[in-house]
């Protein structure tokens, strides 16, 4: 079976986002940036939220990783303005365990707070990938939408880079 990733930046106080969704403040270059695009060859599946995928939008960019299958979770983006890029807005579960069961490289589920709660939720995610970024927000948008239940986490990766970024890897136990 495949494994379900949530690989997601965030600040030092846990914001993955500012309220208006802006990501000023993120270290977008350094020696992590080399690190994530090597991680992103263990993929060939990815999976977002609206607003993640509207983020690449912004700047004109429909198909943000053509060389994974990708997916959009949404209730309001009703066709996709590429081909390469499946929208679906019903049965998010359902996809996601008929994913985890198909052969291939592992899913990585790289933004949405709202998908995220939801496949935590379901039991889906197998495990959480934190790329800690040296700074505070103070307020903004969280790992997950919804409170999520106590689950242990066991750590089985650490990674520390000179930008100050640090990179924590941990499994989901059952």
């Amino acid at each position: 079976m495949r494994k379900l990733s949530y690989y997601i930046a965030s600040t030092v106080d846990g914001f993955i986002s500012h309220a208006d969704r802006s990501l000023e403040g993120f270290l977008m270059e350094g020696d992590h940036a080399q690190d994530f695009f090597a991680s992103l060859q263990s993929y060939d599946t990815v999976l977002m939220g609206r607003e993640t995928y509207d983020l690449g939008r912004k700047f004109g960019v429909t198909n943000p990783y053509p060389t994974m299958e990708q997916y959009v979770f949404s209730r309001t983006l009703k066709e996709s303005p590429d081909p390469a890029v499946k929208v679906v807005s019903e049965n998010v579960a359902g996809l996601v365990r008929e994913l985890k069961n198909r052969q291939g490289k592992d899913i990585w589920l790289c933004g949405g707070a709202d998908v995220a709660s939801q496949l935590f939720t379901e039991g889906l995610i197998d495990e959480v990938i934190v790329k800690v970024n040296p700074v505070l927000f103070g307020s903004g948008k969280t790992m997950f939408s919804d409170q999520v239940k106590l689950t242990a986490l066991e750590l089985v990766d650490k990674k520390f880079f000179n930008s100050g970024v640090v990179v924590l890897r941990y499994r989901v136990k059952r």
